[in-house]
């Protein structure tokens, strides 16, 4: 909120140059305006008082309130302008993450889910004005969080995602991709986004990624899809020790980049690639940036007049200039 003085009719600020050639007018005149009278001697008459010394005071009371006129003509107003800001029918988004075993791969620091939490997380906190909801994926698929915009729920159903055995391991994209359409294909939206991650190729579910991607075009569901892993090699969970314990060693990063690319086509999205952590908060960024939420903004500007204390004053000097003009200074005018 912004509150600033402006003078609507500044123009007449010219008329203070009145005012000096107001007063070498009165300086100039006031010899000849008084009344003179010649005596022999001037020793009777040489005691003043000080209504004699005040007596200007009448010329300044109006010289005083001139440019108190001056300044009410002109207009001088306080402005002040108030910002709201209305999304109309913002992006609603529903993150497809992969949770199966692999997704515990070190090639990402601590791991790859790790990783992504944490990426995530902060796209969360600046999607300030979209609903988000959260589907998870292995074996199977299903719903962690409705699309909402309470970023408190979202945020705490993601700090939980983790890899417990709840769900048959494995990745079913096409199952997760049909989900995240099925939770978005009511919505009224002005603009409909998935963002599907995944570390592996299609091997499980009984929805064919095609088919789902086809469902996702005909809704007009934009999807991004991020392939997560380093090239060649990563430490990854290869089997499961007697102690319940992952027993992790060196498997070859298998991802079904031409799947992606061709769901990310067939939906208008684009297709990303994060081999390590910085590259995968560039592109959550770089979908942040594409995926821009249209605020509209509106300015009102409410103004308040100021020239009616200024005109009272020049009243007041002008009453009290007449007042003393006729009583104390009477005998002297």
């Amino acid at each position: 909120m912004n509150e600033d003085i402006t003078l609507l009719n500044s123009e007449f600020l010219w008329l203070f140059l009145l005012i000096p050639v107001l007063i070498i007018w009165e300086i100039y005149t006031h010899k000849k305006r008084q009344a003179y009278l010649t005596l022999s001697s001037l020793d009777a008459f040489k005691t003043k008082t000080l209504r004699i010394y005040l007596r200007p005071v009448l010329f300044i009371f109006r010289i005083i309130a001139l440019s108190f006129l001056i300044l009410a003509i002109s207009r001088p107003q306080t402005s002040e302008v108030s910002i709201r800001s209305k999304t109309n029918k913002g992006i609603d988004i529903v993150m497809a993450i992969d949770v199966s075993s692999s997704m515990l791969a070190q090639d990402l620091n601590p791991n790859r889910l790790s990783a992504l939490k944490r990426v995530a997380s902060e796209f969360i906190d600046d999607r300030i004005s979209d609903r988000i909801g959260l589907v998870v994926y292995a074996g199977e698929s299903y719903t962690l969080t409705p699309i909402t915009s309470d970023k408190k729920i979202i945020q705490n159903s993601l700090s939980m995602i983790d890899y417990e055995s709840l769900i048959d391991d494995g990745t079913a994209i096409g199952m997760g991709l049909a989900t995240a359409v099925n939770r978005l294909k009511d919505s009224r939206a002005k603009s409909k986004v998935i963002i599907l991650l995944t570390d592996g190729v299609n091997n499980s579910g009984f929805i064919d990624p095609k088919i789902a991607s086809e469902l996702a075009s005909e809704y007009e569901i934009r999807t991004y899809t991020i392939g997560i892993g380093s090239n060649g090699m990563a430490k990854a969970p290869i089997g499961i020790l007697p102690n319940g314990n992952f027993q992790y060693g060196m498997t070859k990063v298998e991802i079904d980049e031409k799947l992606l690319k061709s769901i990310s086509e067939m939906t208008g999205g684009q297709y990303f690639r994060a081999t390590d952590n910085e590259k995968l908060a560039e592109i959550y960024s770089e979908i942040n940036k594409l995926e821009k939420t249209e605020i509209e903004e509106f300015k009102y500007t409410n103004y308040e007049e100021k020239f009616r204390p200024l005109v009272l004053v020049c009243l007041i000097l002008i009453f009290l200039e007449f007042i003393l003009r006729n009583t104390i200074f009477r005998s002297f005018i």
